[in-house]
């Protein structure tokens, strides 16, 4: 008697255009699972041009927070599969001074950084139950959602407000298999970082050194590096793991600064 061939495990990963999505929707296609990008403009997404062309890839142009998008990018995956992970990776960097810019506005920036992930979880959770699969969502979260760097309080807000939420979706859904887990990032070097190189090399200097001094490993980190623990936190490894903030910010979040630290001879 033959089996049916095993479908194909499709991942949905938003702002997976450039960047630390990039980086991810690269690993995973590695990983012979087929992936759905939703991003908000198709530009420079030819790299994505020979997986769509062997049906592993497909782009959903849109804003991740819509629930109209989500759906669209459920169908998408369906069509390529069966959906087992999303990865809300989605994220809008603007900072804001809330005496200056008031409460509306800042609570529109959190807004901003939190709906895709709500948006997100309800399609994945929604297509995990009809499919009747236990599938995995992965939240990228940030160092600051627990240390709050200054001026970028809406930023901090969401992340913080992310994090909260994958816990209590990870309670809510886990009785039907569904695991929610979040990767609190550090620094890593994506096209943001670097573009700091055409400020001059002096002040490149200064951010360099800045990133050994903030991470006990002495650098930031790199996208492949967050896309390795996304790879993990979807896959069967990572199988009674839920609920759970994983740091990928090589010690950031452990260390203190104190006048009294010494380094040894």
């Amino acid at each position: 008697m033959q089996r049916e061939p095993r479908q194909r495990e499709v991942a949905v990963v938003t702002g997976g255009g450039q960047g630390i999505g990039r980086a991810i929707v690269e690993r995973l296609l590695g990983d012979d699972r087929a992936v759905v990008v939703v991003e908000l403009r198709d530009e420079a997404l030819e790299w994505l041009d020979e997986a769509i062309s062997e049906s592993r890839a497909w782009v959903v142009v849109g804003d991740a927070g819509e629930d109209a998008v989500a759906a669209r990018a459920v169908a998408a995956a369906e069509s390529l599969g069966m959906l087992t992970g999303w990865v809300n990776n989605a994220a809008v960097f603007r900072d804001a001074w809330l005496h200056e810019a008031g409460g509306a506005a800042v609570a529109e920036l959190v807004r901003r950084n939190l709906q895709p992930c709500l948006a997100g979880s309800a399609a994945a959770v929604a297509a995990f139950r009809v499919q009747g699969v236990a599938g995995s969502i992965v939240n990228v979260s940030s160092h600051q959602a627990q240390r709050a760097v200054r001026g970028a309080l809406p930023y901090a807000t969401a992340k913080a407000a992310i994090e909260g939420l994958t816990r209590a979706l990870a309670v809510d859904y886990g009785p039907w298999g569904v695991r929610v887990n979040a990767l609190a990032l550090g620094s890593i070097a994506t096209e943001r970082l670097r573009a700091l190189e055409d400020s001059g090399a002096a002040v490149y200097a200064q951010v360099e050194a800045a990133m050994q001094e903030l991470h006990p490993l002495g650098r930031a980190g790199e996208a492949a590096e967050v896309a390795d623990a996304v790879a993990f936190l979807l896959s069967e490894q990572s199988s009674f793991i839920s609920g759970a903030v994983l740091p990928v910010d090589g010690g950031r979040s452990a260390q203190g600064h104190d006048p009294e630290a010494v380094t040894p001879s």
